[in-house]
């Protein structure tokens, strides 16, 4: 297999190349194909916009080797949550989902599900996972690790093997990881789901997500599921996080080296709490992460005293954006309990861009020192 940074860069590139082909294919911009005759319809080709398109079937070659099964492209991380969770929960045995993950995909679950029967329960990220899944015997299992905004770990595997036991098909958010840093198909989950709105894309210039499946019987589920809800992806933003994914290799690793420099800096710092980042040694997460990732990220969390101290730190920065989204070439701050998350009012949940690490550093402490 390819190094990161090749695959990252070559894939989904067709086996062959003509004279005269162009080294960078643009997006198709179609909603209609050319059928033939009546006698010609079948053979497979595109026919419609809504069922297929070149340029998501590149995307989603170049994903799905990243991930290691057959990938479908959505318009949006919750886009492709949503097609999982109502192909694959029932109204018998219901969905398992993360009480402390993503707080869009509990209340679709809440909103949406219940009331059409679906059971729905939860379990914390770090929580007992096999005792929940013994209990409520639901027909799919949601994992969201590292979580959002805790970065709290879960052990995948151990997780898979109790679920499939009971029959149950799990899915692993793994928005957080990215494909780079945890491939979860290749620990026996049967579902990885991703918002490459954040990392993937890497450029805060469009939404985005994917589903990529073990089973190809999953997967034809999963894309009959997109065929028919209309939840398509346009194929410019498909194009648009193709070619972000060029880098995400590289941005990744700088991502990783500021979060690293920054978790360390701000374990020094007066007034700032609980940093957590599993990359470090002794992060509670860390033991476990390293043995399921493969790489670390540039997410990282840390608590200042109240919402007052998080709008000063704000204030004070010139290198971190105030914005909820993570992942992108720019480093970002957002304070969580401001969504409904259940986290300390000054819990602050930061993405570190590309910037100089030492420019990032200095910046970020300065800013929490008067602030604090």
């Amino acid at each position: 297999m390819s190094g990161d940074g090749t695959r990252c860069v070559r894939g989904g590139e067709p086996g062959t190349h003509e004279i005269g082909d162009p080294v960078h294919r643009g997006p198709v911009l179609t909603s209609t194909y050319h059928l033939g005759r009546p006698e010609d319809a079948g053979d497979g080709s595109d026919f419609y916009a809504r069922a297929g398109n070149p340029t998501w079937r590149e995307f989603e070659a170049a994903v799905g080797e990243l991930d290691g099964g057959p990938c479908t492209v959505f318009p949006s991380g919750m886009a492709a949550i949503a097609a999982v969770l109502r192909a694959f929960g029932t109204p018998e045995r219901g969905v398992l989902l993360p009480a402390d993950g993503y707080y869009v995909a509990r209340a679709l679950a809440d909103e949406e599900l219940r009331p059409l029967g679906v059971p729905v329960a939860y379990c914390a990220t770090a929580g007992d996972w096999e005792l929940a899944i013994v209990r409520h015997r639901p027909a799919l299992v949601l994992l969201e690790t590292p979580s959002n905004p805790g970065l709290e770990v879960c052990d995948i595997a151990a997780v898979v093997t109790a679920a499939h036991k009971v029959g149950a098909v799990v899915a692993v958010d793994n928005t957080t990881a990215t494909p780079l840093g945890q491939r979860p198909l290749d620990l026996g989950a049967d579902l990885v789901v991703a918002s490459d709105t954040k990392a993937l894309g890497g450029h805060g210039d469009l939404l985005l997500g994917h589903v990529s499946a073990a089973d190809p019987l999953h997967a034809e589920r999963i894309r009959g599921f997109r065929t028919r809800g209309g939840a398509i992806a346009g194929p410019m933003e498909t194009w648009l996080a193709l070619r972000g994914l060029g880098t995400l290799d590289l941005r990744l690793a700088r991502q990783a080296d500021n979060a690293r420099a920054l978790a360390l800096a701000l374990r020094e710092t007066g007034g700032v709490h609980d940093v957590r980042w599993p990359g470090l040694p002794d992060d509670p997460a860390h033991t476990l992460a390293a043995r399921q990732m493969r790489r670390w990220n540039g997410v990282l969390r840390f608590t200042l005293a109240d919402v007052h101290a998080v709008s000063e730190f704000l204030s004070r920065t010139t290198l971190v954006d105030s914005a909820t989204s993570f992942g992108g070439l720019r480093t970002a701050a957002d304070r969580r309990a401001r969504w409904g998350d259940a986290v300390p009012d000054g819990l602050v949940r930061l993405s570190c861009g590309i910037e100089d690490t030492d420019d990032l550093v200095a910046d970020v402490l300065g800013a929490v020192r008067a602030a604090v």
